[in-house]
């Protein structure tokens, strides 16, 4: 029997405490939840792995706004992959993209390299690529393990239709992992349509920045 499996987007540690102790199986720490996530702090990532026994992925991402990054910001996302596989950490999160919005082949497929044996993650970055179907199969080839997109959409249930359509050509060679918008009240109809491993959520409901225990879970008993 198939098993489903829930990540939480965790902007701070007592957030990660609150998925964990509410049934996740996984939580993405990141910053800034305003831009959609960044790079956590080397102390968030030491004080949330010390209060966890789930597994952790971080995000590398050196600001908020385009996936295009200078020279600078590419040498300071490898020095935080070098510096934080150093603190047992159990994946790595990010994307980088050219200017015409195209995988950038050579810089994700460094960083994947990096993180080795981690596995990593293709982010956000995924919903504004130019061709889904054919960026899919790129982010494969550049030894991603995971996928986390909303479809192209604002928000999953919008997206539904592309996503059922990734997790169908993707087949088992990398996880399509939904995201942004995902909900207790929706979680059920994306596990019946995309049938895949891994579905994300922020499980915030009160516009803080803080995990609602209850909706996640909600989240984990929808999608047993």
């Amino acid at each position: 029997m198939k098993r489903y499996n829930l990540e939480i987007a965790c902007f701070n540690p007592e957030s990660a405490v609150i998925a964990q102790k509410n049934g996740a199986n996984r939580v993405e720490l990141c910053d800034e939840m305003i831009e959609g996530g960044t790079t956590p702090s080397p102390e968030a990532v030491i004080t949330t792995r010390e209060e966890l026994t789930i597994d952790m992925n971080v995000m590398i991402r050196p600001r908020g706004g385009n996936f295009v990054y200078s020279d600078a910001e590419f040498e300071q996302m490898k020095q935080e992959v070098k510096e934080y596989k150093k603190f047992k950490v159990d994946g790595f999160v990010f994307g980088i993209l050219n200017k015409d919005n195209s995988i950038n082949v050579e810089r994700n497929k460094e960083l994947v390299f990096l993180a080795r044996p981690l596995p990593c993650t293709f982010h956000r970055a995924f919903d504004v690529v130019t061709d889904v179907y054919n960026s899919l199969e790129t982010v494969i080839d550049c030894g991603f393990k995971t996928i986390l997109t909303s479809g192209q959409e604002p928000n999953v249930v919008e997206g539904i239709s592309v996503l059922e359509q990734l997790a169908k050509k993707a087949g088992n060679r990398i996880v399509i992992m939904p995201g942004g918008g995902v909900r207790s009240s929706n979680i059920t109809m994306l596990k019946e349509k995309m049938n895949t491993s891994f579905y994300h959520s922020s499980a915030i409901t009160d516009g803080t920045e803080i995990a609602d225990g209850k909706e996640i879970k909600a989240l984990v008993t929808n999608l047993k």
